[in-house]
């Protein structure tokens, strides 16, 4: 089959692979009709996650139609057209049980390598690194689901790829990105990050019921998206003091909660940036939270700072002070997508959001390099690049 495979350093390739095959009966063999780019395979894409080896088959977003199911999986059949949710997880151990997905005890190979890193392992993700699993990733023709009689999603004929293909994990994560913030009737919400997942938070968050939402980026085109898609307001952060402009949208106050939908290559400027960015190149750190700090310093007292940008390491200059004396709370978390996929699915189909609408630009999987470059460029008002094997 055709596979994109990681290359090193901002370099990507279609190559033929060998065909998955089923290897547990609790495995399934899925042929890929739509996958995506996520923003955080660029994470990958740009060499800040450690554990990845020339050849490793990338993609987490993807969905199609089952071909071939292992013995213990008796909730597929052969034809069901199914979203895959990129955390594997088992279903029986105590996390999947709390339905903390992302957390499975059982689904990560090795959890040996990332322990002496955060300490405890997360679950297996697709195409994200040894450090994840070393899973092959849905930017294929075709893909092994493991666990498959407790992940994937089987979704109706007609809603098309694009509505559905982000329950596998920009949808969810926006929402629980919302969710996290416990929004209450008469919030203001304020997201950092106008891509895929910053959309989605921002419009979660007003579905679940806040008064208003404020995104901030830098790129014109996506903060049009989340006025005109969304019903947000916006800030250019490189035509305005954030800070500044926030106190003056909330009465001086402050978000009530604020999301951190940005991570780990946040943009910024000012001396502090220029910091992040030497320490970064010189691993001093792993990270830029140039994002995550606005957002603390922006949240009014007592509020809660929601974070589902990737990071994957340290960071530094981190205002703990401002946590700590203004009684912030910290929630963040890698998404239990099995949680969401089916409420998430209902939202869809009672007509309260249409998640295509972040989709910009579709693609062959053989154009797979050009359409990393153009998403990690912003090239063509590029949002959301969905490739089609």
């Amino acid at each position: 089959m055709k596979a994109v495979s990681w290359q090193g350093r901002q370099s990507v390739q279609v190559d033929t692979v060998p065909d998955p095959q089923i290897l547990n009966d609790r495995d399934a063999i899925v042929k890929i009709t739509s996958t995506a780019i996520c923003g955080s395979d660029l994470h990958l894409y740009n060499g800040f996650v450690p554990g990845m080896i020339k050849g490793d088959i990338l993609g987490h977003e993807f969905m199609g139609e089952v071909v071939e199911v292992g013995r213990g999986v008796g909730n597929l059949k052969v034809g069901d057209r199914v979203v895959v949710p990129f955390p594997i997880a088992c279903g029986n151990c105590t996390a999947c049980q709390a339905e903390a997905y992302s957390l499975c005890e059982n689904s990560n190979p090795n959890a040996w390598m990332v322990e002496p890193i955060w300490g405890h392992a997360t679950a297996g993700f697709f195409g994200y690194s040894h450090l994840a699993g070393g899973y092959a990733g849905g930017q294929a023709e075709f893909a092994r689901v493991p666990f498959a009689d407790v992940g994937p999603l089987k979704v109706p004929s007609n809603l098309t790829d694009e509505q559905v293909l982000f329950l596998s994990d920009i949808f969810p994560t926006g929402y629980m990105g919302a969710e996290m913030c416990n929004i209450q009737r008469g919030d203001v919400i304020a997201v950092w990050g106008a891509g895929p997942v910053g959309q989605f938070a921002a419009k979660s968050a007003l579905m679940l019921g806040a008064e208003r939402v404020i995104v901030i980026d830098r790129f014109e085109d996506r903060l049009r998206m989340a006025r005109e898609k969304v019903g947000a307001e916006t800030i250019h952060y490189e035509q305005a003091n954030v800070l500044e402009a926030l106190k003056e949208l909330t009465g001086g106050r402050g978000p009530d909660s604020v999301i951190d939908a940005v991570g780990m290559e946040a943009h910024g400027h000012g001396p502090l940036y220029a910091y992040d960015k030497v320490a970064q190149t010189t691993k001093m750190t792993t990270d830029r939270p140039v994002a995550l700090r606005e957002a603390i310093l922006a949240c009014k007292n007592g509020g809660t700072v929601s974070v589902i940008g990737v990071y994957s390491g340290i960071i530094d200059k981190f205002p703990m002070g401002a946590v700590m004396n203004r009684s912030l709370t910290i929630k963040t978390g890698q998404t239990h997508v099995h949680r969401y996929m089916r409420p998430l699915l209902d939202r869809i189909e009672r007509g309260e959001i249409d998640p295509s609408f972040v989709v910009t630009h579709t693609m062959r999987l053989d154009d797979a390099a050009l359409g990393y470059d153009k998403f990690l460029n912003k090239e063509d008002g590029c949002v959301k690049v969905v490739l089609k094997p």
